[in-house]
């Protein structure tokens, strides 16, 4: 039992009887509703809500053995869309998370009240990931309509749980007039910390029993805009944490954590001798150290199973089989491990080969971008190994089944990591990775009928950051619906498209590209009107829906990675047409932001229309104010994109 579990079952037993006996929600009445509520006839916080949350009220206690939430909504609702969004409940839960002690009751306009029936509550799966079911309490309030006032509650419970690093959401999907959090801290852990993002620091005012009281007012909703940061990076929340020093400056802290970090994973990079004959062997005559680095990284990421990939093929009884590494020494000689099994192998590795090598701190900017000032590991929580070359820190994640040696994931690169060591730890910006590492090369050899129809062979291959997420979309699925994958993405730009003798290769490959090889057949793909066709050159943008449409934005303008994409397109024209409007969009460029090229032109005989295409970003992140030129830039190449050019049935010779 940890230091903390036995706390906790100290300080549960002693209040137990009291425990016992209070109510989950300080009685079981409902808080009266204000008349002002239920006559209310428009928003408070958004005009245009179809509903509003009047208030949301958590209870958090951290005391007792387990973590509890007592949840008690109270909405609004406006519309017959707001009767729809908000009349059927979710609650969802993970794991041994429990739900209980749901309630819940409609206030009709006339004031009548219906109360939901304990029946009508009922538990469904929502979603499946790699073994995990995400699952939901769900249920339908009773007798929703426009003008009604809707109210629920229950309880979350978290075995175990902790309010330390606790995240408090004060954003919902809807507008709320008020929301407030009582916290009850854990009373043997050191001062209760808040750190809040995206708005100014609520007070938090002492209220009886140990709790204590923050909250905001007039919440707007949270709204989805394509192409934003992270969400956590752009939503209103507080970050709850325990910290015993309440004036440690966060480099001091930092500096003392990369330390002690140092010596804790010291040990755990030692290499055996058997390691060091491995590592011998798989060196070899490697001329430089890139070279050896890059034989040891290939050996780790595919001699090495990793049992936490969802592809690894192992099943769960073959995962309670496996037996549990202690060192590099045990992963080498099982052949399998965890992730960090894996990276920690590489880092023994790397050091048995003469190279100086730590285990670098780094947040993950798929999830918020990390806060280095804050005295806090909340946001740094990935490890990966970084290697001396030189007087540079290199970084590598053979974990990653399908990383490329000299790149990471696009969420663990261009950031800071924290480099430990034993005096001075510092900081180092992990390299982004241009746009070229990251294409989309495809090829299209197509025949055009009389009729518009477009029928033919297409290649498409992805490297790097795209071939990263192809191959993880795909590695689990069976080869029926990785052919299904690629219709649904086809028939989603061309619905009328018709694709058979799929072939994918490389999906599991750490290093050959993901490719995709198909013929298809797009029937009414240019439109016949008398004796011209109209026809869009560029396959691959056909259907494409522009990016940017709205007029305003709220959120920053957000990519995870630089790429390039890169179309042949050759078109044989039906017999007796030729070009009736030869014209082409033209090239641009915006600075080193972005390039676009394109040519288009006749074979030699004027039976094939031949166009090349070339697009290039290589940006990240852009603020609102960019938005306008942004959004234009993008409205220009969806333009040039959808180029018609048209094509005239000649008159038969005489």
């Amino acid at each position: 039992m940890t230091v903390r579990s036995f706390l906790r079952a100290l300080l549960a037993a002693t209040l137990f009887i009291g425990l016992v006996q209070v109510s989950a929600f300080a009685g079981d009445d409902w808080k009266p509703v204000d008349p002002a509520d239920l006559a209310l006839k428009a928003p408070v916080v958004e005009t245009d809500a179809d509903a509003e949350a009047i208030f949301w009220d958590v209870r958090v206690d951290d005391e007792g053995e387990d973590l509890v939430f007592t949840h008690y909504i109270r909405i609004k609702v406006f519309t017959e869309r707001g009767k729809e969004s908000q009349g059927q409940i979710d609650i969802p839960f993970l794991g041994n998370t429990r739900v209980k002690d749901i309630a819940g009751r409609t206030i009709k306009p006339d004031g009548s009240i219906v109360e939901l029936k304990k029946d009508a509550v009922f538990e469904r799966t929502i979603v499946k990931v790699s073994g995990a079911k995400l699952k939901a309490k769900s249920f339908a309030m009773p007798a929703v309509e426009p003008g009604a006032v809707i109210e629920y509650r229950y309880r979350e419970i978290f075995p175990f749980g902790s309010a330390d690093n606790l995240r408090l959401p004060f954003q919902r999907d809807i507008p709320v007039q008020v929301v407030r959090y009582h916290i009850k801290p854990f009373q043997f852990f050191a001062g209760m910390r808040a750190q809040t993002y995206n708005a100014g620091d609520p007070k938090f005012l002492k209220e009886k029993d140990g709790f204590y009281l923050t909250e905001m007012s007039r919440m707007p909703a949270f709204h989805e805009e394509p192409h934003m940061p992270p969400e956590d990076q752009v939503r209103t929340w507080t970050l709850l944490y325990y910290s015993k020093d309440v004036k440690q400056q966060a480099e001091a802290y930092w500096h003392e954590h990369g330390k002690a970090f140092y010596e804790a994973f010291k040990p755990m990079m030692k290499a055996n001798d058997d390691i060091k004959k491995a590592v011998a062997q798989i060196a070899g005559d490697a001329a430089t150290p890139q070279q050896k680095l890059e034989r040891l990284y290939t050996y780790c990421q595919t001699k090495i199973k990793n049992v936490d990939d969802d592809a690894s093929g192992m099943t769960a009884e073959d995962l309670k089989k496996a037996k549990k590494n202690d060192s590099p020494a045990d992963t080498f000689k099982h052949g399998m491990g965890t992730g960090g099994d894996i990276d920690l192998l590489f880092a023994a590795m790397a050091s048995a080969a003469g190279f100086e090598t730590r285990i670098a701190l780094m947040g993950d900017r798929s999830r918020m971008f990390a806060d280095f000032s804050l005295p806090n590991t909340y946001f740094v929580k990935e490890g990966i190994v970084a290697v001396k070359i030189g007087t540079d820190w290199s970084f590598f994640e053979p974990s990653s089944a399908y990383c490329p040696y000299g790149m990471l994931r696009w969420r663990l690169e261009g950031q800071q990591a924290l480099i430990p060591d034993s005096k001075e730890p510092v900081f180092v910006r992990t390299p982004l990775s241009p746009a070229e590492k990251s294409a989309e090369k495809r090829s299209a050899t197509l025949t055009l009928s009389e009729d518009g129809t477009l029928e033919g062979d297409v290649q498409i291959e992805y490297t790097g950051q795209l071939a990263m997420e192809k191959k993880e979309d795909n590695d689990d699925d069976s080869p029926e619906q990785r052919e299904q994958n690629l219709r649904d993405m086809i028939k989603a730009r061309m619905s009328t498209a018709e694709v058979s003798d799929v072939k994918i290769e490389n999906v599991t490959d750490p290093v050959k590209p993901f490719v995709y090889r198909f013929h298809v057949v797009v029937p009414g793909y240019a439109q016949r009107t008398g004796k011209r066709l109209f026809l869009q050159p560029a396959f691959f943008e056909k259907g494409a829906p522009a990016l940017f449409t709205a007029s305003t934005r709220k959120h920053q303008i957000y990519f995870h990675y630089p790429w390039t994409e890169s179309d042949t397109v050759t078109i044989t024209l039906p017999k007796g047409f030729a070009l009736d409007n030869a014209d082409q969009p033209a090239p641009f460029n915006a600075n080193d932001v972005a390039k676009y090229e394109v040519k288009m032109g006749m074979t030699p005989k004027n039976e094939q229309l031949v166009m090349t295409r070339k697009w290039t970003f290589n940006a990240l992140i852009f603020p609102q104010t960019s938005y306008n030129g942004l959004k234009k830039l993008f409205e220009l190449l969806h333009e040039n994109d959808n180029h018609t050019i048209t094509l005239k049935q000649q008159a038969a010779a005489q």
